[in-house]
């Protein structure tokens, strides 16, 4: 959320997520405030480097451009300062001559050349290489020029290179020559001696601009050398592009308002899988050590401080090498230890609890779009008046016209999960049947228990949570608003009830806390509701297998807005790309001339042969991807390179299991009779480079298992000295064999066996130390190779 903006009156305003000057998410706009609050949270892999992550906040017009108010620029560097909490920022002025990104390359070099006359002068060398990385120029690739300067207190000779046209990578490859002493100065000195007092104050100047043609041109950035690095020898190096010196400088900062933010950012540094191995398998055979609280996963868990940092990358790795049910049954039977009360079954925010929220998170995506996409978006879009609250009633409402409302509503949510158990995950079910069996063999004299121990997950963790929070569980691609946000609020409440109706002994209605709730459950035939739980919460806890049903309605898996090129009828031209609405489901992918309207075109996902990135050089547009079928390739460009990489990602999981996939492709396009990557001539001939998933895979959900083993890892690290304090406590324990000495030390670990316990704890420490070793080693080999001004390591700002 946002506070104090101005101008100082109530004004529609929204936010966007930059990576550099790339736009990649925008929130909804708040209309009239002065203190918008946004509610979304966005979460995305980064497929690109980057300097910086930008905030915007904006001013919506409706005749007019937006109106930018100010921003938040955090550096890539100074993100973990900030992670993990929520803070808030002043916002800064938002100038055109600070918003760069990009990188230069540069070749320098100082030569001495004798004129006609004997005499000596120098000559600087300027070899302007390429750029890469410059920002799209209102959504679209930009038409790029430098001008290369030789500046000092008394002069400022400027020279300038060709446009080039509509790209973000262009090639220069201009040389420009500069007089730095001239033959007149010549006097007593050596001939190859430099005049110390020109050199010292002369510097090279290089400007990346956008070419407006009937507007103004637009800075993209600037770097500056000083002559006197090149004494020596010629000088070549990669720069990262810089804002003007005078740019962004305001001696009003503190006005504009300020944007609270929550930001969670992870970098790692994935090894090869070999290096994991031994951790790798001292997670895997958790679910066997004896007892479970002495193995290497629960200990993650004990010595994190937030038990949600270790349950993420531990749910993901153990999903991946499917050993996570035997895991989370092992876990729950330690919680049903301490759980006295059948009423209060998995109710807490134990490791057992958030393994199985986690996980439904994660398997559950799909049955959540299969069971309620279709529902919630109808209330969202046509939404009607619910509120039943007396105090909240506004003036003219008819509560008993509210009430069947929200009747309608409440009956259509419940009608459609008690009807999706065939969609329900084969993994979910395994869990959920463990957790029914260890609590009625927990509480084997209370026959509702099988039923609250599964209700409390699929309804109340599941369900009412999916339904409160459509945003979160991208089933809306905004946070909703107040007044349908209050309807979700009473819909999930009444889901709530209804799913704890099969497994509550006591009177239904003695559970309301509100009056008005009590009065809206009258209306409701318990027995009827009851027998529906009971029979869809015996279906899903069940290992039976489930064949999908045939006439099942395709899933909604991705929609939006791209660019797709017209296939091969005019020649390469901004005509070819005409903006459509996009569709992929289950079943087909389709784009549309605007959104609800019937599409002009569809693919059949069988008939989906490889989707691949596609070279920028193709048609010199950023964010483009190929989607191979049985006609031509059709070439689609993204907004934004998240976009893309979600796009392909979506299009890649649903078509992995076709029998026909391609095993290789062509990365470029085929244009005036040849392609432009191998230079072949025949159009429908075989790929020249492999297929970046040409394997299919036997999970519909991507987890890269090393990456998981490696935040692990780093949580390991970051946990060094409670690990130590916990071998201490076991220790202790083991020596004394008695009351704990200093319990404030240890007494939140969970020691059921010291021994047991200390053993992983070395295992752990060992195979942490050896991972440190080889980290190290990685880090001077990198930092070795990637040598300062190379194109993966750029010189930042001047050179000294």
């Amino acid at each position: 959320d946002a506070k104090h903006l101005v101008p100082n009156k109530m004004r529609d305003f929204f936010c966007t997520i930059n990576l550099d000057q790339e736009e990649v998410f925008r929130t909804q706009v708040v209309e009239k405030s002065l203190s918008p609050y946004f509610g979304e949270e966005f979460y995305f892999e980064i497929p690109r480097t980057f300097q910086w992550l930008s905030f915007y906040i904006y001013d919506k017009s409706v005749l007019q451009k937006d109106l930018r108010i100010g921003k938040v620029s955090i550096k890539k560097e100074d993100l973990c300062n900030y992670t993990g909490k929520e803070n808030w920022f002043m916002l800064q002025p938002v100038d055109s001559n600070s918003e760069v990104q990009g990188k230069v390359h540069l070749e320098l070099k100082l030569n001495e050349l004798i004129t006609d006359n004997g005499s000596v002068c120098q000559q600087l060398v300027v070899h302007i290489k390429e750029c890469h990385g410059l920002p799209l120029i209102n959504g679209q690739n930009c038409d790029p020029y430098a001008t290369v300067s030789l500046v000092g207190p008394s002069r400022n000779d400027q020279k300038k290179t060709k446009v080039k046209k509509k790209t973000s990578n262009p090639q220069f490859n201009e040389t420009f020559y500069f007089e730095v002493t001239r033959s007149s100065s010549y006097t007593k000195k050596s001939q190859f001696q430099v005049e110390e007092e020109d050199i010292e104050k002369l510097e090279v100047r290089v400007d990346l601009w956008n070419n407006g043609n009937l507007v103004q041109d637009v800075f993209l950035g600037e770097i500056k050398v000083p002559v006197k690095v090149l004494r020596n020898d010629s000088f070549q190096a990669w720069y990262l592009l810089q804002p003007k010196e005078n740019g962004n400088k305001s001696s009003k900062t503190d006005d504009l308002g300020s944007l609270r933010l929550n930001i969670c950012y992870t970098e790692d540094c994935v090894l090869p899988s070999e290096y994991y191995a031994s951790l790798r398998n001292l997670l895997l055979k958790s679910s066997d050590v004896q007892p479970i609280s002495a193995s290497a996963a629960y200990i993650l868990s004990e010595v994190c401080r937030d038990k949600y940092d270790a349950v993420l990358p531990l749910v993901r790795l153990l999903l991946h090498h499917h050993k996570l049910v035997p895991f989370v049954a092992a876990v729950a039977e330690l919680d049903l230890k301490d759980t006295q009360e059948a009423n209060t079954i998995f109710r807490g925010n134990s490791l057992a609890t958030r393994c199985v929220d986690e996980m439904m998170k994660i398997v559950g995506k799909h049955y959540l779009k299969v069971t309620l996409k279709p529902v919630i978006d109808e209330i969202c879009e046509s939404p009607k008046p619910c509120e039943i609250d007396p105090i909240k009633l506004k003036e003219g409402d008819n509560v008993e016209s509210n009430m069947d409302n929200l009747r309608y509503y409440v009956d259509k949510v419940f009608r459609e999960i008690v009807q999706s158990s065939i969609s329900c995950p084969t993994l979910m079910c395994d869990v959920f049947y463990s957790l029914r069996h260890l609590a009625a063999k927990r509480f084997p004299n209370d026959p509702h228990v099988q039923y609250s121990a599964v209700s409390s997950f699929v309804f109340l963790r599941f369900f009412a949570v999916a339904v409160v929070s459509p945003h979160t569980f991208h089933l809306r691609p905004h946070h909703p608003d107040a007044q349908t946000s209050r309807t979700l609020t009473l819909i999930s409440k009444a889901i709530q009830t209804l799913g704890s109706w099969g497994s509550l002994t006591k009177s239904k209605l003695s559970s309301f806390k509100e009056t008005f709730m009590c009065e809206f459950f009258k209306t409701f035939q318990e027995e009827k509701f009851t027998e529906s739980v009971k029979k869809f919460l015996d279906d899903v806890s069940s290992t039976e297998s489930k064949e999908p049903s045939g006439l099942s309605e395709p899933v909604h898996l991705k929609e939006g807005e791209m660019y797709k090129r017209a296939q091969g009828r005019t020649r390469i031209g901004k005509k070819n790309f005409k903006k459509r609405w996009f569709c992929l489901t289950s079943r087909e992918f389709t784009y549309h001339k605007q959104q609800d309207k019937e599409p002009i075109f569809t693919i059949p996902i069988k008939n989906i042969l490889a989707v691949e990135k596609l070279d920028e050089s193709s048609f010199n547009k950023k964010n483009m991807f190929q989607i191979l079928h049985g006609e031509k390739p059709l070439y689609i460009q993204a907004n934004n390179c998240v976009e893309a990489s979600e796009w392909i990602e979506a299009l890649c999981r649903v078509t992995r299991c076709n029998q026909k996939r391609l095993s290789f492709y062509h990365p470029s396009a085929f244009l005036n009779g040849n392609w432009l990557c191998c230079k072949a001539t025949i159009e429908n001939s075989v790929g020249c480079a492999r297929c970046t998933a040409d394997v299919p895979a036997d999970t519909q959900i991507e987890i890269d298992g090393d990456r998981e083993t490696e935040r692990i890892y780093s949580l390991f690290t970051i946990n060094r000295s409670k690990l130590q304090k916990l071998e201490e406590a076991c220790g202790s324990i083991a020596v004394y064999q008695g009351p704990r000495k200093e319990p404030d030390d240890y007494s939140n670990f969970t020691i059921e066996d010291s021994v047991a316990t200390f053993h992983t704890l070395k295992q752990i420490i060992d195979v942490v130390e050896k991972l440190n070793e080889s980290h190290e080693k990685y880090q001077k080999k990198r930092s070795s190779s990637a040598k300062y001004g190379s194109e993966e390591n750029p010189i930042v700002g001047k050179v000294s």
